[in-house]
């Protein structure tokens, strides 16, 4: 069975930076459009970050917009989300999937932006 196994969160300052890794135990990773949620408490799971097969193009939440990067490395089956200036509403649990057909859900990466 597929699985997805985030990792790379934290307690983390405002203003800080986190980089998020999600393996996936795929025979090949490409060419799935791949996307970074995030789900804060007593909120709905958002798409935050999508990129591309190529990773030549990516899409971003307005919210995180300039201050997020999402991107991949096929060859290791891994998609990454680098997170800078970050803010308390950024707190979150974060996950990653497929934007095509749904994989089976991680477990995700606890993100926390706190003084």
């Amino acid at each position: 069975q597929v699985q997805l196994v985030e990792s790379g969160g934290g307690l983390v300052p405002p203003g800080g930076s986190l980089r998020l890794s999600c393996a996936a135990s795929l025979s090949k990773l490409s060419p799935i459009p791949m996307g970074w949620y995030r789900q804060a408490p007593g909120k709905q799971r958002e798409l935050v970050a999508a990129i591309i097969d190529s990773g030549l193009r990516a899409n971003y939440l307005d919210s995180v917009e300039g201050r997020f990067t999402i991107s991949r490395d096929n060859a290791k089956n891994t998609v990454y989300l680098q997170m800078n200036d970050l803010k308390r509403e950024d707190t979150a649990v974060y996950y990653c999937n497929s934007r095509s057909t749904p994989l089976p859900w991680g477990q995700g990466t606890q993100v926390t932006v706190s003084s």
